[in-house]
């Protein structure tokens, strides 16, 4: 691990309580990185205090994890990085052994799934909210993720740098776990303590407005990334309805030779064309999507890989 450049991120905003002592925490734990804060544009001491604590602070205007994330991916160099939410309630003692996995096991990416130490640290209700949406990528995707709205990973620098991060707010955990998926990474979860915040700090998450936008988030990305089965289904759903609403036309035809509900065939008709031009759509949206994904597999190949830049000698 001496060899490697470890490079610890931490987005935050208006978390004055508590950055001090996570930096601290992510110090003590690993000794040899480099730590970062991007403030997000906050209203109280927060860059302050990251500062006085030894960090490196960079500055993000647009509100939004996501663009706080995007500047510190875009602006680190390091091998392995280390994100982390800056409200104090992840176990950064667990770190280096998340680094450890990645290093022995050849992961790209190492995701702490939470384990609440008290019913306050985590809801039921964000509890439940994300095993709905975990289980809604897993479907879609056909991977397994128990955590996917986790905020603390530890990722090498070819899954980092080959992210093509487009998410402003908290939809970015969901675009990190459908990356990884995508692509085929390697990866792999360990359990870690999830506690309360910090007294004074309060959580930017909204249940219900954050709720909705990670689900649009995940029917864009399987549109995205799974179009034929995405407009398949819809063709599908569309061909059903029209055949429905054929079904009388054509017995009234067959009975009495005449069509009485003409506006009903119209409609049936149109609706059926709409679903076979969804289907074409997408087998053509899907020969695009694999070009799209080879060519990100490709920038992603062409970065080395953790255990590579683990056996180069010290100090090149």
């Amino acid at each position: 691990m001496d060899r490697l450049q470890i490079a610890v991120l931490i987005p935050c905003r208006n978390e004055a309580a508590a950055i001090g002592k996570v930096v601290a925490q992510a110090r003590e734990s690993m000794p040899s990185a480099e730590i970062w804060v991007c403030d997000n544009d906050s209203t109280d001491d927060t860059r302050t205090i990251a500062s006085q604590a030894g960090a490196r602070v960079l500055s993000e205007t647009q509100a939004g994890k996501g663009h706080a994330v995007r500047r510190l991916f875009a602006d680190t160099e390091a091998d392995i990085y280390v994100l982390v939410d800056g409200d104090g309630t992840y176990d950064l003692s667990r770190a280096g052994e998340m680094i450890d996995m990645m290093i022995h096991q050849k992961l790209d990416l190492v995701t702490g799934t939470r384990q609440a130490v008290s019913a306050a640290s985590y809801r039921q209700g964000h509890k439940l909210g994300n095993r709905v949406l975990t289980g809604l990528v897993s479907l879609a995707f056909g991977r397994r993720a128990t955590d996917m709205l986790s905020g603390y990973r530890v990722m090498s620098r070819r899954f980092v740098k080959s992210f093509p991060m487009l998410s402003g707010g908290f939809e970015i955990e969901t675009e990190l776990t459908v990356h990884a998926f995508e692509l085929g990474m390697p990866q792999a979860e360990l359990e870690t303590e999830y506690r309360e915040r910090a007294k004074g700090s309060a959580s930017k998450l909204s249940t219900y407005r954050d709720g909705i936008r990670i689900l649009r988030t995940i029917l864009i990305l399987v549109k995205e990334e799974r179009p034929l089965a995405f407009f398949s289904g819809l063709a599908a759903l569309l061909a059903g309805l029209s055949v429905a609403l054929a079904v009388p036309v054509i017995q009234e035809f067959l009975r009495t030779g005449l069509v009485e509900r003409l506006p009903t065939a119209v409609l049936s008709t149109g609706i059926m064309l709409v679903a076979v031009v969804c289907l074409g759509s997408g087998l053509i949206l899907d020969t695009v999507t694999r070009g799209r994904r080879e060519m990100k597999r490709l920038s992603y190949l062409r970065l080395p890989a953790v255990v590579e830049a683990a056996s180069r000698p010290t100090g090149e």
